[in-house]
């Protein structure tokens, strides 16, 4: 029986990158069958549609729970269609967002850092979406600025538990955690539920930190590999950060997921956490290696051996390529886009034929 893929294609490079993920999945490269669903998330068909599209491709992927989504354009002006990624994640009922930093074999990173490093931070609610006024008089000293904030148990439960989930599926340590003595109610409850999940997993190492102390020790990591939970503000700071530690974006995909009440995981769109890259476009230089990872990822949550292989296969395809200098120009290689993407096809085949004799 195939299983079901939406595919949401994009905007510039993030669509000429979102083609070669889709190579690499071709049925003939990692023997596993998939149909595709494409929706056409570009800016000129979202406007169009006046977003009618984003809104049929989040109920599509809310029904068949997987989504391979290309970078997007959103637009500044208000009025315009706004940002699909906001859609898309109501439309899927989010809860948590997974970023992972990883060295690139070849490339330098900051410090200590040698292991992964996984963000994982709420969808939704926290800062984003607050509401917000002011009072007093426009721009005399007594003029006061409010925000008015919220997070949830069911998300705070969520993204504990992930955070939990994926530390043991890697072998990692979860680290960090929310600022909870200066707010114990707010900032508390999310602490509460990561108390609550590391005595469910005893099993894995909980090294609890006030997110100060969390970005200060990171630049003294000595190279294990850590699971960071967090609040959806603080996370979009921790994630830009621990990706650059590592040198690149490109070792890196990003997973939204929304989580079942038992702890399962409902749905996932992966893509890559750069942009469109505009000046890239048409060149054939952009690196494909994100969105390839993106693809590889999303293999990992469907049922079955063959797809738990082919994942695996991408993602050491991928890296052995740029072990080997199969890189782009932005890793300090002159491989093209679409060289770069044959390098992996052609690894990921080879790998997959001789797993195939051991059984």
């Amino acid at each position: 029986m195939k299983q079901t893929i939406c595919v949401f294609e994009g905007d510039e490079t993030g669509q000429e990158l979102l083609s070669e993920a889709l190579r690499v999945l071709a049925p003939e490269v990692i023997d596993v069958p998939l149909e595709l669903l494409t929706f056409d998330l570009s800016l000129e068909n979202r406007r169009a549609t006046k977003n009618e599209v984003v809104y049929e491709a989040g109920r599509a992927l809310s029904r068949h729970r997987l989504a391979l989504k290309a970078a997007t354009v959103t637009p500044e002006a208000a009025g315009d269609v706004g940002s699909p990624n906001r859609i898309l994640r109501e439309e899927m009922e989010a809860d948590v967002i997974l970023r992972t930093g990883r060295r690139i074999p070849g490339v330098r990173p900051i410090a200590g850092v040698y292991s992964p490093i996984s963000v994982v931070r709420m969808a939704r609610d926290d800062a984003y979406g607050a509401e917000e006024w002011r009072e007093g008089e426009e721009g005399g000293l007594d003029e006061q600025a409010f925000r008015t904030e919220r997070i949830s148990r069911r998300v705070c439960r969520a993204v504990a538990e992930y955070a939990f989930q994926h530390a043991h599926k890697t072998g990692a340590k979860v680290f960090g955690g929310p600022k909870f003595t200066v707010s114990p109610v707010y900032e508390g409850m999310f602490k509460e539920e990561l108390d609550a999940a590391a005595a469910r997993r005893p099993e894995v190492t909980y090294e609890p930190q006030l997110i100060d102390a969390t970005f200060a020790l990171l630049l003294a990591t000595s190279g294990d590999p850590l699971v960071i939970p967090s609040l959806n503000r603080d996370g979009d700071l921790l994630s830009d950060t621990v990706l650059q530690m590592f040198g690149s974006l490109a070792g890196s995909e990003s997973l939204v997921l929304s989580m079942a009440e038992d702890g399962t995981v409902e749905s996932v769109m992966a893509e890559a956490p750069h942009g469109t890259a505009p000046a890239l476009l048409g060149k054939n230089v952009a690196n494909p290696m994100a969105m390839i990872l993106a693809a590889a990822s999303l293999l990992s949550f469907i049922d079955g051996d063959k797809a738990a292989r082919a994942s695996r296969a991408i993602y050491e395809a991928t890296l052995e390529a740029a072990h080997d200098g199969v890189r782009t120009a932005d890793l300090g290689g002159s491989a093209k886009t679409d060289e770069f993407t044959a390098e992996v096809i052609r690894r990921v085949k080879n790998k997959l034929e001789v797993w195939s004799t051991l059984g």
